[in-house]
């Protein structure tokens, strides 16, 4: 029987794992339910180094957005945010600058609904409902437009999504689009699943992949080269260019940890 939560919206199947839902769990969260818990924790005995992989690209996030802070940088655009969980990006955007605006952007009705409600009273974070599939709908949004000034520098941020986008439906062109709607000096920032170094890393790697077929988002692994060649040429990599997330600037703290070569991550700077 399916759990009864007051807090669903209508419409929301929660007898299907959903993606979003499912990453909330492995990071800690308390937004999902049993069919997304019983999905991640067959993930892991398939693929013991997920919880890892997952922790290395939230990691991640944190370090580019304080990054991207600092480079002057006071305009996030979130896109495929999922559910809010702690060190997301508008507290570590404004803890460097209290005025950073942050939109967030998110297909599932649950992670909008907890959003709305984590950012009630900040004037300079919002949350819509949207697909990146449908970049104009993002961008021309009138929520999107009220709070964020495309006249000016904007990060735009993939993170961990692009990987749930098959070629049918054309990642290039998407970010393409949405970086012809960005002046120089903005960003795109992304995550996505690569391929385990190892035959027996990628035989495990297949074995979760197959069970995200059984899922409304199939996971699609793509290497270095092809998520540089997603990313175009309207966009320059920061060095270290397409990494694992690990290797990414990685903070003191952080340089014992084990490598992630199946988080891969890029920042680039639009020319």
């Amino acid at each position: 029987m399916a759990e009864d939560y007051g807090w669903v919206p209508d419409g929301v199947d929660i007898t299907v794992p959903d993606a979003s839902r499912v990453y909330d769990y492995a990071l800690g969260g308390v937004h999902n339910f049993t069919v997304d818990r019983e999905f991640w924790h067959r993930a892991e005995a398939a693929f013991p180094g997920a919880a890892l992989i997952a922790r290395a690209n939230r990691a991640f996030l944190g370090r580019a957005v304080r990054w991207l802070a600092g480079a002057g940088v006071r305009q996030f655009l979130d896109i495929g945010s999922g559910i809010p969980t702690l060190g997301n990006v508008h507290e570590v955007a404004q803890e460097a600058s209290p005025d950073a605006r942050v939109m967030y952007v998110d297909i599932d009705p649950i992670a909008v609904q907890q959003s709305r409600s984590l950012l009630d009273g900040n004037p300079y974070a919002h949350v819509i409902e949207g697909d990146l599939r449908d970049p104009e709908g993002i961008l021309y949004h009138p929520d999107v437009l009220r709070l964020i000034d495309f006249s000016e520098p904007v990060a735009v941020l993939t993170v961990a999504v692009l990987h749930f986008v098959p070629d049918s439906a054309d990642p290039a062109g998407i970010l393409k689009r949405l970086g012809d709607s960005l002046v120089s000096g903005s960003y795109l920032v992304l995550s996505h699943a690569g391929p385990e170094p190892t035959p027996e890393g990628r035989e495990a790697q297949e074995r979760v992949r197959k069970l995200y077929e059984r899922t409304p988002t199939p996971v699609i692994i793509r290497g270095p080269e092809q998520i540089a060649a997603l990313i175009g040429d309207d966009f320059e990599l920061v060095p270290p260019g397409v990494a694992s997330a690990t290797d990414w600037h990685p903070d003191p703290d952080e340089a014992d940890d084990p490598p992630q070569p199946t988080a891969l991550v890029a920042v680039a700077r639009k020319r």
